[in-house]
């Protein structure tokens, strides 16, 4: 694994859930690919013209075992435990990030509420 490459990652992931980028259509386009959608914790699916029309949810938010996993030389999915301290509730997450432009762009993700804590995360097979 090329821990370069995670903590680039990692660092956009952070930004695409820090509240002031998503509180922000022209910082959030600017993550999103182009053609990205989303599969909500909700269980809908958004594409970015409702994601940046209605908006994303403003919460705190922090990531936990972060991993990436290279699928091809343009493209890594990255899977992480994120809790979310606005709205109590804890979610796995994956992301498919896309080497697009010189840059890399989130094309993919989806979060599923779990009622695992970040304490059995630290001890399961997720790790």
């Amino acid at each position: 694994m090329n821990p370069i490459l995670k903590d680039q990652l990692r660092r956009l992931e952070e930004t695409h859930i820090n509240i002031e980028v998503r509180k922000s259509k022209e910082k959030l386009a600017d993550i999103l690919a182009d053609d990205f959608f989303e599969i909500g914790s909700s269980g809908r699916m958004f594409d970015i013209e409702e994601c940046l029309r209605a908006g994303v949810a403003i919460a705190e938010m922090e990531i936990h075992h972060y991993e990436i996993h290279p699928l091809a030389p343009d493209v890594v999915l990255a899977t992480y435990f994120l809790t979310d301290k606005t709205r109590n509730r804890n979610t796995l997450r994956n992301s498919i990030w896309k080497w697009i432009d010189g840059r890399w762009q989130l094309y993919f993700h989806q979060g599923t509420i779990t009622d695992m804590k970040l304490s059995e995360v630290e001890t399961s097979r997720f790790t």
